[in-house]
């Protein structure tokens, strides 16, 4: 195929008399002797996807051509190429691995198709953790010129005021879609619906599936990413193909799980030798880059997700911060005081906080637990989690264990312990998660096993903070890039690690957090 002045689509052909149907073709004749012709096309969106479904390959979308890429950073090659992509199919799949900033491809296919007129409003349905630190985010650093909305709200009637407002991205969490779908299928003005994070409606049984596919109608463009399709078994292929490509896939569960499956016994089924060949086949269209095919991505991608605090927590974070408050009033601030007070409010966040009597006192952080859940469901390789608190990392381990194989680090695991984790974290594959205290990651430890860092919640140090992200972005990371990821619920959270990430001195950070934290109504402290 060839483009002529930025205009023209020249293609050549075997059999001219196809394309025919396309209302801006030309025949330009025969090019030699056997049998080829040659055919002009419009290159427009329409003729262009028109030559897709007659199976021409590789038709270019004039996004690239039209487009003018709004934002705040230069787009990389493969999002170019991925907006390209979902602008060429009304129903598709994005598999690109977490970190590869899938969002901000789709987010600009969708306002390339704003611009020509062909949508025009877009219902985002993410986990509830990415709504605003990566939705809001990217449309305000990419389509700033378009207005966006989280519809989530304690009460149900203010979401669904902000679903019949003017807004053109509305974004909703996948368990708030069922108490606004009657008023998205009576408001009947979304054209483009992005589930991101898809696994949420792979079962077809499930309420979150029968939901969302109810919402869907012929002209209804559908657009489902997630980096890791049909991870846990190929079963899992069906709920994700129903919805995008129905006719890939048989009309009943049963009828491809016999397709995919076989029999063990009464009790258990295997996959077939060709079950991963026809989950291919199913879920398609689809487009896929791995981190390591985006060689433009930095080799560090910092990832934020907020996580709300419990009623419980939020209830004890307010006491203990008046508490505080009071105690400073009048008192002159040490570096001292202030990280005993900053860590207080710390592990309240992260779900556990220590009594002078050294007593536990814990509190609920499950949504806290279910997200980062959802981190280690996103990446297919292994995962670090860097928690401060040694009650948090037995809570980490208690949860996980139940799912999958983990393994903890923290100050009573004996050096020779350590030594035999840590060499089994990078040699056995069943070993998917590692729980560390920070403290007990020894500066020579290599763990490039893993392409993904959670931190449970900040650490007290810049130094710790990097030291903990050069476990696995060292020599023999065989991924190119590493994805960090912060888990944030309180203001103290996220004051601490922009600080973190900012690379603040710790007797800095630790009095400035104090000041806004705990002194933001109580002026006029002298701090030291």
């Amino acid at each position: 195929m060839q483009i002529v002045d930025n205009k023209l689509l020249i293609i050549r052909t075997r059999n001219p008399s196809k394309f025919a149907v396309i209302p801006h073709s030309k025949l330009l004749g025969p090019v030699n002797g056997n049998g080829v012709h040659e055919v002009s096309v419009d290159w427009q969106l329409d003729e262009a996807r028109v030559l897709k479904n007659l199976g021409v390959r590789n038709v270019p979308s004039p996004i690239m051509r039209d487009y003018n890429w709004p934002g705040r950073f230069k787009p990389f090659t493969h999002q170019k190429e991925t907006a390209a992509f979902l602008t060429m199919n009304r129903r598709a799949f994005v598999f690109s691995e977490a970190g590869t900033a899938k969002t901000v491809s789709a987010l600009w296919a969708a306002d390339y198709l704003m611009t020509r007129g062909e949508i025009h409003r877009v219902l985002i349905v993410c986990p509830l953790s990415i709504m605003t630190s990566v939705w809001i985010g990217d449309i305000n650093n990419t389509i700033v010129h378009r207005n966006a909305v989280v519809a989530h709200h304690t009460i149900a009637e203010r979401r669904i005021t902000l679903i019949q407002g003017g807004y053109e991205f509305v974004i909703i969490n996948y368990d708030g879609l069922a108490l606004v779908a009657d008023t998205i299928r009576k408001d009947g003005r979304f054209d483009l619906i992005i589930a991101d994070e898809c696994n949420y409606v792979k079962t077809s049984s499930t309420k979150r599936w029968k939901i969302l596919n109810s919402l869907l109608t012929p002209r209804t463009q559908l657009w489902m990413m997630t980096g890791t399709p049909a991870a846990q078994s190929p079963v899992d292929a069906y709920g994700l193909a129903k919805l995008v490509n129905p006719a890939g896939v048989p009309p009943y569960y049963g009828g491809w799980r016999d397709k995919v499956m076989y029999k063990v016994n009464l009790f258990k089924w295997a996959p077939k030798s060709n079950a991963y060949e026809q989950v291919h086949t199913a879920l398609q269209p689809a487009i896929r880059y791995s981190k390591a095919e985006c060689l433009d991505l930095p080799p560090v991608l910092t990832e934020i997700r907020d996580v709300p605090l419990t009623v419980q927590q939020r209830k004890y974070y307010k006491l203990l911060k008046t508490q505080l408050i009071l105690q400073a009033s009048g008192e002159t601030i040490t570096a001292v005081n202030a990280a005993a007070a900053v860590n207080k409010l710390l592990q309240i966040s992260a779900g556990a906080a220590y009594s002078d009597t050294r007593e536990t006192v814990e509190f609920d952080c499950s949504p806290r637990m279910q997200v980062l859940q959802e981190i280690i469901e996103e990446t297919s390789r292994k995962v670090l989690v860097f928690a401060p608190y040694r009650h948090s990392i037995e809570s980490i381990r208690l949860a996980l264990s139940a799912i999958m194989e983990v393994e903890c680090i923290h100050g009573d695991v004996s050096p020779h312990r350590r030594t035999a984790i840590f060499s089994r974290f990078q040699t056995d594959p069943s070993l998917r998660v590692l729980i560390i205290q920070p403290q007990a990651a020894s500066h020579g430890v290599t763990l490039t096993a893993a392409d993904t860092v959670v931190f449970w919640g900040p650490v007290m140090s810049v130094e710790t903070y990097i030291q903990c992200i050069a476990r696995t972005d060292r020599v023999g990371q065989n991924s190119d890039k590493v994805t960090v990821v912060h888990l944030q619920g309180s203001d103290i959270e996220r004051r601490m690690f922009k600080q973190l990430a900012n690379k603040v001195d710790s007797h800095t950070m630790l009095l400035d957090i104090y000041e806004q934290e705990v002194l933001d109504r109580s002026k006029g402290k002298k701090v030291k």
